[in-house]
């Protein structure tokens, strides 16, 4: 008799797309499902997503898969999302409180100044391995709380729950039984410690935000749940894991090891190292956890985060009033052979890692009569090599080592210019993955650890893996020149912030 064919669903809930993969046993993609998600920007500086167009689009894409495997049988889910966004909703009745408050809202920022002026910053980041910055969950969920009271009051009283996207999902999916997070996720919303490895009740009390309101938080790699029959979902199927989606592109890239580093490109970008042990010494870039799997102690990891990259070209093609901004700044990229001395940087909500200066604005700095609009095209895409850059050099010395290679994941990858700049402006090989769903593709790889698909590591890192390599062709003076004046640019906005915010005062 024939042996039913066995597959793993891996769900990426994104900020733009909510995808789903069928893996085989194998660990090839045989199926992929994708649906796009709204953003709504209400007000200045504020982000938010419809929680329930959030769930429907994964449950559309789920049941797509489901339908695609045939007369096979789905051994588990496995989940990735997009991290620090935050969803709030009623325990009874599971209907969303307010609409998902999405990573990239700065709606946070006074709860966050409010508590730099009590001078708690280092104690916050000796915990967390985070500086205090609007975009992880913390801030988001205290001015939830703050600015309704009614909110407030059932939240105390253990009739709402609260949780990022991959809680909300999995509240869903298991029809309300389980209220879960993972390590991974825990570890963004400021709200964690790192070493205890459990919710911080001084950081609660700091963010005023009730414990009866978090998830319980279990590894990447365990058993999170079972589905409760919806649409053409079945009934009983395991969720074994759940990962932050940066993490998850990590874990898809096979960078189980320190030494290897991954950049994960997409609206802003996310530089990712594994390490032995929190690095809690320098806050130019976070520590997180990186994976927890079941019944190991959890792998850290050095994160920097960028705040602009693919919003800095749909910007600059949004600027130059291109038809279709990105695909069309690409292609007028490549009219010329470098910037003519123009430099874009896109701090366009702030500077993230590693100068985190989040009242920094955009600058265009080096125009002359005769720039053009492809010098400018040029110079948003080496914006986001040169804060690749500096978030890599930021990461080698905090953790003391040299990168070799830059493995690299996301959208982005696709545009070769891109890619080809990227490894001229940092002097070593550029290694794109092929796949355009590395985070689903890591978070099939870690339920397949829970379902027995694989046992080991190294058994996933043999997983054959196309990619694209891209070797330094620039000579080093003319690297090192270009990047002095970048720093140059960069010093004369991190300037203009301090003196802003000095005529404030």
């Amino acid at each position: 008799m024939t042996q039913r064919p066995r597959y793993i669903a891996a769900l990426d809930q994104g900020t733009t797309n909510t995808k789903a993969l069928l893996l085989d046993e194998k660990g090839q993609v045989v199926y992929r499902a994708s649906r796009p998600v709204q953003i709504s920007f209400p007000r200045p500086a504020w982000v938010e997503q419809d929680a329930t167009e959030i769930w429907d689009t994964a449950r559309t894409v789920l049941e797509e898969c489901f339908s695609a495997c045939g007369n096979g049988d789905i051994a588990a889910i496995g989940i990735a999302n997009q991290r620090e966004s935050v969803v709030a909703w009623r325990r009874e009745t599971g209907v969303p409180e307010a609409k998902c408050i999405s990573w990239q809202c700065r709606r946070g920022a006074e709860v966050c100044d409010n508590l730099r002026a009590k001078n708690v910053d280092a104690a916050i980041f000796a915990k967390t391995g985070l500086r205090i910055d609007p975009l992880f969950s913390a801030s988001k969920l205290a001015w939830l709380l703050a600015n309704d009271s009614e909110l407030r009051r059932r939240a105390e009283h253990g009739s709402v729950c609260a949780g990022t996207v991959d809680t909300w999902l999995i509240w869903n999916l298991t029809g309300g039984r389980a209220h879960v997070t993972d390590l991974s996720n825990a570890s963004r919303t400021q709200l964690f410690h790192l070493r205890e490895l459990q919710w911080d009740t001084e950081l609660l009390s700091e963010f005023g935000i009730p414990l009866a309101l978090l998830p319980r938080v279990q590894p990447s790699s365990a058993f999170l749940g079972e589905t409760a029959a919806t649409g053409t979902i079945p009934a009983g199927i395991p969720i074994l894991s759940a990962m932050g989606d940066s993490h998850a592109a990590l874990f898809g890239h096979a960078a189980f090891h320190p030494g290897m580093l991954k950049a994960t490109y997409g609206t802003g970008s996310s530089l990712m190292t594994p390490v032995s042990a929190p690095a809690l010494h320098d806050d130019r870039v976070a520590t997180t956890v990186a994976w927890g799997l079941q019944d190991q102690p959890p792998q850290y990891a050095l994160e920097g985060n960028i705040s602009a990259t693919g919003a800095a070209v749909q910007w600059a093609g949004e600027f130059l009033r291109l038809p279709n901004p990105v695909s069309d700044l690409s292609r007028l990229a490549l009219e010329t052979p470098d910037s003519g001395g123009v430099f874009f940087v896109p701090a366009l909500v702030g500077l993230g890692a590693p100068h985190w200066d989040e009242n920094a604005r955009a600058s265009i700095s080096g125009l002359s009569r005769s720039s053009t609009a492809p010098d400018l095209a040029r110079a948003a895409l080496e914006s986001i090599a040169f804060q690749v850059r500096d978030v890599l050099e930021a990461i080698e010395s905090v953790s003391n080592s040299r990168v070799p290679v830059l493995l690299a994941d996301g959208g982005a990858t696709g545009n070769a210019q891109l890619m080809r700049i990227q490894a001229d402006i940092i002097g070593r090989p550029v290694v794109a993955s092929a796949s355009a769903d590395l985070s689903a593709q890591g978070a099939g790889w870690m339920a397949g650890l829970g379902c027995g698909f694989w046992r080991t590591l190294d058994e996933l890192a043999a997983i054959p893996r196309p990619v694209e390599r891209y070797e330094p062709q620039m000579p080093e003076s003319a690297r090192e020149e270009l990047y002095a004046q970048w720093k140059e640019a960069v010093s004369q906005v991190l300037a203009g912030s301090k003196g802003a915010r000095g005529a404030c005062r």
